[in-house]
């Protein structure tokens, strides 16, 4: 068998790979773009990538494929019909982030709602230095407790934050853009009712038909000023031009985003000329990334290939 990666450096160079050669031979490529696919796929039974696009133009010429393995959940980068017609099958993986994802949305919304990047510079800049008081209230927080969490889209994370709000003593309402039915213990809203009564917003919906560029202007107006709103979900969901103009007019307080509608981020991004760290907080696709996560994806991965040809 012969085990094909095509953009190992989307796992990340710390994780132990080792086991895949227990299954035959292994090939990992850092990065390979559309045009260096075909030739690397040539005599590929498996597939492992995650960004990669597949499809016709880019495995035509894998006479032996047999199984695609995307490191992730969304399956979008698939032409899933040409690879019916060619009888290939195919595998991503769900719920091996759902912990670390939670975690990182409350680190984002703790280092905006806390003001900690302006208190570590007070320190680091030497101000708390014989200052005249032990304590300095120059920004002004919030206590989580009391305060309404509304999410959008209650899928495993979501529900997980939902947990967890709930217990720093935050009254958490949900919405699903797709119009699911009500889930037994948590409380469904409508999305105006979630926009107007929400303190922080956070969005854990997947890409599709109802939920691109559902963060626009419209929506952004019906939250408070006093808001937090978070994505960790899709950068597609949120206009992003729509975002930079809100947080600049002052529509919302702050915004958090793990993603973004184009990643490695563009120059051209709106987003990028907020330079003020108290309104915007940007990470660069990490949320799903600790290295727990990233352990508990490529053993499923190679589950996933034991188990198709029954090793």
């Amino acid at each position: 068998m012969k085990i094909v990666f095509l953009d190992v450096k989307t796992i990340g160079e710390d994780i132990d790979l080792s086991a895949f050669d227990t299954l035959g031979e292994v090939v990992k490529y850092p990065f390979s773009a559309p045009e260096d696919v075909p030739a690397r796929v040539t005599d590929a039974d498996v597939l492992v990538l995650n960004k990669v696009i597949v499809n016709e133009q880019t495995i035509g010429s894998a006479r032996n494929l047999k199984l695609v393995c995307v490191t992730a959940t969304g399956t979008n980068n698939l032409d899933k019909d040409y690879l019916d017609r060619r009888h290939i099958a195919w595998r991503n993986v769900a719920g091996y982030s759902t912990e670390s994802v939670a975690q990182h949305t409350f680190a984002m919304l703790f280092y905006l709602l806390e003001k900690l990047r302006y208190y570590d510079e007070y320190v680091k800049e030497g101000r708390y230095i014989n200052d005249t008081v032990f304590t300095h209230f120059a920004e002004h927080f919030y206590e989580l407790n009391g305060k309404t969490w509304g999410i959008i889209g209650l899928g495993n994370i979501g529900r997980r934050v939902a947990d967890i709000a709930s217990a720093f003593g935050a009254d958490v309402i949900y919405t699903s853009p797709s119009g699911r039915a009500p889930q037994e213990g948590y409380h469904q809203v409508d999305m105006d009712t979630l926009l107007a009564q929400s303190d922080i917003v956070s969005v854990h919906a997947p890409l599709n038909e109802y939920t691109e560029n559902l963060i626009d202007t419209e929506h952004l107006k019906k939250m408070k000023p006093s808001c937090i709103f978070l994505n960790v979900g899709r950068g597609q969901i949120v206009a992003e031009a729509d975002l930079a103009d809100a947080l600049e007019q002052g529509l919302i307080a702050a915004a958090g985003l793990d993603v973004l509608r184009a990643e490695p981020m563009s120059p051209e991004n709106p987003l990028f000329r907020i330079r003020d760290s108290k309104k915007l907080f940007i990470t660069p696709h990490i949320a799903w990334a600790s290295v727990e996560a990233r352990t508990r994806l490529m053993k499923i991965i190679l589950g996933q290939i034991r188990e198709y040809f029954c090793l």
